[in-house]
């Protein structure tokens, strides 16, 4: 239903071993399909000490050729609370831009309700080349830090809702080439959708509201997004 629509290619995120090792025997199989691989913020306190096997996994499978990106990884403070599982969180974050930078490959980074320490541990780390921001949360000025420090803003089907004014002012700020687009489904779909499953094949909802509100043509809209999935990703697939 995807490519019936237009959405011809994919990036399928493992967050768990199993979800990581599912991820790139996707890839193997559909060309139109490459892998993201890591151990999501949330899931890492909660691994106790098959962390570091974990964390082992996603270091070994992000040096395969169908692995395009390391993550999604950063912090997450709206489901984990505590100071300890949010240390947790900080060293594994540390962990993935390292595998990131020794694989070349992109940074895919969860961030919600941490913008100030997702910040400062990138800036302590380092980043690596390709940064990508999923399901940007964050306001116009959360943006500009994130353009600063050479990332791309991907916006899910939230940046459609009526309340999220802030969404659409980091979008406006942001350089056409540096959007990108993604549904994380199945959650977030967008308007006029949203309280159904999400899947690929709703994109177009969103690109269309994305070229709307930046008042551009659809098909420009639709081009850039294209091109900057290649330059987020590390080329075309």
């Amino acid at each position: 239903m995807a490519a019936e629509v237009g959405v011809t290619r994919i990036v399928q995120i493992g967050c768990d071993p199993e979800g990581c090792r599912w991820a790139v025997q996707a890839a193997e199989r559909w060309p139109a399909v490459i892998a993201g691989v890591a151990i999501h913020p949330n899931d890492a306190p909660r691994m106790g000490p098959d962390l570091v096997s974990g964390l082992e996994l996603v270091e070994a499978l992000a040096q395969h050729p169908r692995v395009r990106a390391v993550g999604e990884t950063g912090l997450d403070y709206y489901r984990t609370t505590d100071a300890a599982g949010q240390a947790v969180q900080r060293d594994a974050f540390a962990a993935h831009i390292a595998f990131a930078k020794t694989s070349a490959k992109t940074l895919v980074v969860h961030d919600r309700d941490a913008h100030d320490d997702i910040l400062d541990v990138l800036d302590a780390e380092g980043p690596p080349e390709r940064v990508v921001m999923h399901c940007f949360s964050g306001d116009d000025q959360f943006a500009r830090a994130c353009l600063d420090r050479g990332a791309h803003l991907s916006f899910a089907g939230t940046v459609t809702f009526k309340t999220n004014d802030q969404l659409r002012a980091a979008l406006a700020l942001a350089p056409l080439d540096r959007v990108l687009i993604e549904t994380d489904a199945p959650y977030l779909t967008p308007m006029p959708l949203r309280g159904k499953p999400n899947a690929s094949y709703l994109i177009p909802h969103t690109a269309r509201f994305l070229a709307a509100t930046l008042g551009i043509e659809l098909e420009r809209m639709c081009q850039a997004l294209n091109d900057n999935a290649d330059a987020a990703f590390g080329g075309s697939w």
